[in-house]
């Protein structure tokens, strides 16, 4: 049985209390806050052959089979391999399994996720699918991006938005998740992840405040000269690039804000405060907006996986923001 987290309570009863199912589903939110868990519990509820109240039973002969993962009527599409796109043959695939009958004679289901990751192709392949699944079929899309899905997708779907739970709830679950960790170690990892808990247990365990205050020491050397881009470019090796320009996106950002309102407690987390009050009052903005401008196309293709040279797009990066107090 997939995991009942408590933010998702009200929209749990929501989508299972219906009494009848819409064909498709597009679960889209942020990362790290269960849509995939959410839609497991809701694929069980919908096969289960004795629903107890909103929740499948765990004990019938379809609860069993599925928790074994040898369900006959339900499909799971993903990535064959992280990171990468759904590919218009394993549509296909997943469409000879949508036009078959049920062979428990209940509903088929079909889950796909991340949903963006279809390229164009595979996600035209599935729209007669998404428009009319053939018997009872019910697909339920699981999107971490929505807006990267073609239009012809999402208007063929009932959009359920998935928003982050509270600050409070997700710190509450935090500390029984990560019971080793102190109060400011979780707060610390909660925002690093956006405000998503299943982010920040996923940060816990990459070493990730390891190697945000590796950064954050690079950095201040970079701008004490004590250490050069190439230096600082190679050492970072280990560190995931989009962790890296969400990083400094994030801080050039925060640089801005703090030009434009003085105010100290914008500044983000503990680590970098100074860095980035001293960067604010030495640097002029038009300088600043060309380095944010700059950091979000190169993440933009970091996104989209582009074929990038890691550490020359680090040492161009780190050149800017060693040049960039004193000028405007």
């Amino acid at each position: 049985m997939a995991e009942a987290y408590p933010w998702q309570e009200s929209l749990w009863q929501q989508m299972a209390g219906r009494g009848q199912h819409a064909h498709a589903y597009l679960l889209h939110g942020p990362v790290g806050i269960g849509k995939r868990a959410l839609a497991e519990r809701l694929m069980a509820r919908l096969l289960c052959q004795r629903p107890q109240g909103l929740d499948a039973c765990g004990q019938c002969k379809s609860c069993m089979l599925l928790a074994a993962g040898s369900h006959p009527d339900h499909y799971v599409l993903e990535p064959e391999e992280a990171d990468k796109a759904i590919k218009v043959d394993q549509v296909r695939e997943l469409v000879s399994f949508v036009v078959q009958t049920a062979q428990m004679g209940g509903r088929k289901v079909v889950l796909i996720e991340p949903a963006e990751a279809m390229n164009v192709n595979a996600a035209n392949a599935l729209l007669k699918s998404l428009e009319e699944p053939s018997g009872n079929t019910v697909l339920l899309l699981v999107s971490h991006q929505s807006s990267r899905l073609l239009p012809t997708v999402r208007s063929r779907c009932v959009q359920q938005a998935c928003p982050l739970p509270s600050e409070t709830m997700s710190l509450e679950w935090l500390a029984k998740a990560l019971p080793d960790c102190t109060e400011e170690d979780r707060f610390e990892l909660l925002t690093l992840a956006a405000g998503s808990p299943l982010a920040a247990v996923s940060l816990q365990a990459q070493g990730v405040r390891e190697q945000r205050a590796l950064v954050v020491d690079g950095v201040k050397k970079l701008l004490k000269q004590q250490q050069s881009p190439t230096q600082l470019a190679e050492g970072w090796k280990d560190i995931p690039l989009l962790l890296l320009f969400d990083w400094f996106s994030d801080w050039s950002l925060l640089i801005l804000r703090y030009q434009l309102t003085e105010d100290e407690t914008g500044l983000g987390l503990n680590d970098m405060r100074k860095v980035l009050q001293y960067l604010a009052q030495k640097s002029g903005q038009g300088k600043v907006l060309a380095i944010q401008d700059w950091v979000l196309l190169q993440r933009q293709k970091v996104m989209s996986k582009a074929n990038l040279n890691r550490v020359l797009l680090l040492e161009a990066l780190l050149v800017q923001w060693a040049g960039l107090p004193g000028q405007g």
